[in-house]
């Protein structure tokens, strides 16, 4: 199993280059950069300077806030620079973030990322040839390419693998049809959802782009809950308790819940929300649903747990390093072990 870790995204700039060299310390295969607070691009930048070996992956670059053409560059140069360590993952985001956060337009996502998609695989072929560029699509039509602003001609660099994140049916199933791979985000990657929701649709795309699914690499964002010693999975669970509350008060999130029917726990975290209640939102996260829903396990019992509970399922895990890294050496085995699955 393929093993990768995250990033807090709020680290400073300053502080993303020793943690990216602290993932590659561990044994990690690699390091997924989310775009909250920073440029995805601009870190994974960062990061791939600071390594040599570890894969860098976005997870993910927000897509619809940005021109194809702009994203083309960024991934292109980031691709050449680290001699192919690096992997552009895409995600839609929610309607609101992109309309009141991004003052950008919305659009139907799946068929718009399709889009997206299609015109980053004209960009990257047309760097590589240094020829022309049409595509015209919908959302998106970019037909001039002169070879001033081409970076190409350049047959050696290869496009980065675009993957995309997700939660629901279709954008499923468009990476199946399209993508390298599928990051499923932390409030879907429960087993209930990943065999009822995301595995079952990402075999129905790949099949209607006659691909083996097995060709997709599924990346399991699950929380994890672990540590060295009982305080510090307690102080642990209580942290992910409150990010769990945050994520799952996004409606577009709710699956999960539903498919325990907890939907009573998701609609009261949305009025939450709406009345401005941020600070209290971990109230509502019963220890029952922690249990349920979040893998928990010191170093020793951490890897089977989650190759019990994901192993069939994906062919790679996200699990981030602990806060304290003084405990560095025996998680490092803790990854080693897991790799080895």
């Amino acid at each position: 199993m393929r093993v990768y870790a995250g990033m807090d995204p709020r680290l400073p700039l300053r502080d993303a280059i020793a943690h990216a060299r602290r993932v590659e310390a561990l044994g990690y295969d690699g390091l997924h950069v989310a775009e909250t607070v920073h440029d995805s691009l601009a870190v994974a930048l960062l990061a791939l300077e600071h390594t040599q070996r570890i894969v860098v992956r976005t997870a993910v670059t927000l897509a619809f806030p940005r021109s194809p053409t702009l994203t083309a560059y960024g991934a292109w140069d980031l691709a050449k620079f680290s001699g192919g360590r690096f992997q552009l993952g895409l995600g839609t985001q929610i309607r609101q973030n992109i309309e009141g956060r991004y003052a950008m337009p919305w659009g139907e996502p799946v068929e718009k990322m399709r889009e997206y998609m299609g015109a980053l695989d004209g960009l990257f072929g047309s760097f590589r040839s240094g020829g022309p560029l049409r595509y015209e699509g919908q959302h998106y039509q970019i037909t001039r390419m002169q070879p001033y602003f081409n970076p190409g001609p350049d047959d050696l660099t290869a496009p980065p693998p675009v993957y995309l994140g997700g939660v629901n049916a279709r954008i499923c199933q468009l990476a199946g049809e399209l993508a390298a791979g599928f990051i499923t985000h932390p409030t879907n990657s429960n087993p209930r959802y990943l065999e009822t929701v995301c595995l079952p649709n990402l075999r129905t795309g790949a099949a209607r782009a006659g691909r083996d699914v097995a060709e997709i690499e599924l990346v399991i964002g699950t929380q994890v809950i672990t540590g060295v010693d009982e305080a510090v999975l307690g102080a642990e669970r209580e942290r992910q308790r409150r990010l769990f509350a945050f994520l799952y008060s996004t409606p577009a999130y709710r699956r999960t819940l539903e498919l325990y029917g907890w939907q009573e726990m998701a609609d009261v975290l949305g009025e939450m929300v709406r009345a401005d209640e941020w600070a209290s939102l971990h109230r509502v996260v019963t220890d029952e649903v922690i249990d349920t829903l979040i893998p928990t396990a010191g170093f020793e019992d951490l890897p089977s747990l989650l190759f019990e509970r994901f192993g069939q399922l994906g062919q790679g895990l996200l699990v981030s390093p602990p806060l304290d890294p003084s405990s560095d050496a025996r998680f490092a085995e803790v990854i080693a072990d897991l790799r080895a699955r």
